[in-house]
């Protein structure tokens, strides 16, 4: 049994950063959260979802280090706090989480 995601979190328009790359897997996160929200016992959809996190965070740390993007540092630390928390997690996951 899943638990239901509230409406305000579902993609739209509004979130595009207009990166093509980035924006695809921004949809896939959405995805990926949403297959686990689905269904918290399947480990196929967690493990799936921390994959697209860990490839979508090096490709847009990629993109920001390519731009010179001046926040990067905090930025970068918060895909780290991220991603242990993300891997911290194991099946089912708890609607608390």
């Amino acid at each position: 049994m899943g638990f239901d995601i509230p409406d305000p979190y579902v993609w739209d328009e509004s979130f595009k950063v207009f990166y093509e790359l980035l924006d695809e897997e921004h949809k896939g996160l959405f995805k990926g959260i949403f297959d686990v929200a689905k269904a918290p016992s399947d480990a196929g959809a967690l493990d799936h979802l921390k994959k697209v996190v860990e490839k979508h965070f090096s490709d847009e740390e990629g993109m920001m280090t390519a731009a010179n993007y001046p926040d990067i540092g905090p930025h970068k630390q918060a895909h780290v706090e991220f991603v242990a928390k993300l891997k911290g997690l194991t099946t089912p996951v708890s609607n608390d989480t």
